[in-house]
């Protein structure tokens, strides 16, 4: 269980990087809020992975399908991370193995 809770802190740090990330290149521009999102944090390490992916999708999957991962990958990168680091935490909590009945 150490290691869902250490995974759930790295995707939480990792969350709250990107968020900066963001902020900070808002900083800079000087323009409108721009969030990265999940495709574009992948296009960084891998600009044909994206669209190869994309491309392979349809091929199969049925059809709501990759219109639904599509929605994903737009979806901003700062919180599909925070988010799952933050589901991972609390379903991998340290738990009190007496319960209420110590208090």
């Amino acid at each position: 269980m150490a290691i869902f809770r250490f995974i759930a802190l790295v995707l939480i740090v990792l969350g709250l990087m990107l968020l900066g990330a963001d902020v900070v290149t808002m900083l800079e521009s000087g323009a409108e809020p721009r969030l990265r999102s999940v495709e574009n944090i992948w296009a960084l390490f891998s600009a044909s992975g994206v669209e190869s992916f994309k491309a392979w999708l349809p091929d199969i999957l049925p059809a709501p399908v990759p219109e639904g991962v599509a929605t994903f990958l737009g979806l901003p990168a700062f919180a599909v991370f925070g988010v799952i680091g933050v589901v991972l935490a609390v379903i991998f909590r340290e738990r009190d193995d007496f319960g209420e009945a110590s208090a």
